[in-house]
């Protein structure tokens, strides 16, 4: 199913907030309860989310598989990190496969670093199109997602589209519906 970035705009505004009445409060505003209602809903079947990552080191046997799963975020996270190919070689890269929970959607991108004294530096985060070095691992993702999860992959020139709505720490007009459906913080990894 395709969605409308009005449909997606009506969906997040039941979790993300337009002002920041809840920032600096002991409570939560209702819209962070449903989130938190949705994810305890959704990690009653992480074990689906554990197989599918087990299927990924499969697909993917020279890379480093990891979950990248992060709250608040909307979304399961999985982490395809690129093989040492050379010691002396300090670029490396990440293709990040996300699925909503929010929504039957799922993305994928690519973050950059320098790898130096065994720390991450400088990290990127960018979108199709992607370096040749990443098209490969990133269709595998995206096939095993679709066939394992169902969804459809959202369209970046919806996920791009602005809302007025607040996803720390993304805050109007910066926010974007890839923010509310997926991560905030696409370079931050583990």
């Amino acid at each position: 199913m395709s969605f409308t970035s009005e449909q997606l705009l009506a969906i997040a505004r039941n979790y993300w907030r337009a002002d920041k009445t809840y920032h600096f409060r002991a409570d939560n505003g209702p819209e962070y309860e449903r989130l938190c209602g949705l994810w305890e809903e959704a990690l009653k079947k992480i074990d689906r989310w554990w197989a599918f990552l087990d299927e990924l080191k499969t697909d993917l046997p020279e890379f480093t598989i990891g979950d990248a799963t992060a709250t608040p975020d909307a979304c399961f996270r999985c982490a395809a990190y690129s093989p040492v190919s050379s010691l002396s070689n300090t670029r490396r890269f990440v293709v990040v496969g996300c699925v909503s929970i929010l929504a039957p959607v799922y993305t994928v991108y690519g973050v950059e670093y320098e790898r130096i004294a065994n720390k991450r530096h400088n990290p990127r985060a960018f979108f199709e199109p992607f370096p040749a070095e990443m098209h490969n691992p990133a269709d595998v993702v995206s096939r095993r997602i679709e066939a394992t999860f169902r969804v459809n992959a959202l369209p970046r020139e919806i996920a791009d589209t602005p809302i007025p709505f607040y996803v720390e720490p993304m805050e109007p007009p910066n926010t974007t519906l890839f923010h509310a459906f997926f991560t905030s913080a696409p370079e931050s990894l583990p």
